[in-house]
């Protein structure tokens, strides 16, 4: 008899360590300057609405702001799936005003990934969709999850919002020069881009929510490193796919910048490209 009382006295202890742990990670997230924090705290109300994975965080937000004089909010990450961005985009549309703008970049339907997807479980509380998401392709995470609410924060994610306690994240994106040994290399560079249907029906869906809330959706393809966009297989295959689900035209920049020093990689340009490509956005009227 006194042994089981030890023992549920310290799972007990356990199980009031583990909520409390979890409470004070959870108020110190919601805290943060992150995005997503950010996004489920009340904060990110904007005018432009900006989302995609890590090609996403060219949409410079900054310079966005500073040129146009209207509020941001960027939703993007690196390697974001569209079927999460789904639901953050409605999640966003169903607590705050509509923004204007939805500005979008295709490229991030060409992945699932459920190791990301596992990072927003600190966020769900707050979404019924991303709760839904994690149930769905991951049932034994989120069940430990239901058990243990310190497993939600063993993830990058988290440490991105503690990076941004104090920090704005709106400068975040790459920047630094391609080096010419990598450039030396374009021929050679392939990216086996894949077409998952299951996420262009994400897309949809999250355009559909947009425009019933009045707000005007661009799509886009950013750009690449010259010359490295042709090796970028079943591109156009996207382009289509998603311009024949959505009805809307699909913007083409993969080319649009023919300067080597405006990239920091192949995929993605850095901060004085983003630059050039907003100004290219804002004069064919995608962003006011």
């Amino acid at each position: 008899m006194k042994h089981f009382i030890w023992y549920a006295a310290f799972l007990a202890l356990l199980f009031t360590g583990d909520r409390l742990a979890g409470w004070l990670l959870q108020r110190e997230t919601m805290a943060s300057q992150f995005r997503y924090s950010r996004l489920y705290s009340g904060r990110a109300g904007a005018d432009v609405l900006l989302v995609g994975n890590s090609r996403g965080l060219t949409f410079y937000a900054p310079y966005i702001e500073q040129s146009s004089g209207q509020s941001t909010c960027n939703l993007s990450y690196n390697g974001l799936p569209m079927d999460v961005a789904n639901a953050l985009i409605q999640d966003y549309l169903e607590h705050y005003p509509a923004p204007k703008t939805l500005l979008l970049d295709i490229t991030i339907c060409d992945r699932a990934n459920n190791e990301l997807l596992a990072g927003f479980a600190m966020y769900a509380p707050f979404s019924p969709r991303l709760s839904g998401l994690i149930r769905d392709s991951l049932p034994k995470m989120w069940g430990g999850n239901q058990f243990s609410h310190l497993t939600r924060f063993n993830n990058e994610i988290f440490q991105r919002a503690l990076f941004h306690r104090k920090k704005s994240d709106k400068d975040w994106l790459l920047d630094r020069v391609i080096p010419p040994k990598l450039v030396a290399e374009v021929a050679q560079q392939q990216y086996p881009l894949e077409v998952h249907p299951q996420l262009v029906t994400s897309l949809q869906a999250a355009v559909q929510a947009a425009q019933a809330k009045g707000v005007q959706v661009q799509l886009v393809i950013s750009p690449y490193f010259p010359g490295f966009a042709q090796n970028v297989t079943n591109l156009d295959a996207l382009k289509t796919a998603v311009e024949q689900a959505t009805g809307l035209p699909v913007h083409d920049y993969r080319q649009a910048l023919g300067d080597p020093g405006d990239f920091g990689d192949f995929m993605h340009p850095n901060r004085a490209g983003s630059i050039h490509y907003i100004d290219l956005l804002r004069k064919d009227g995608l962003l006011p």
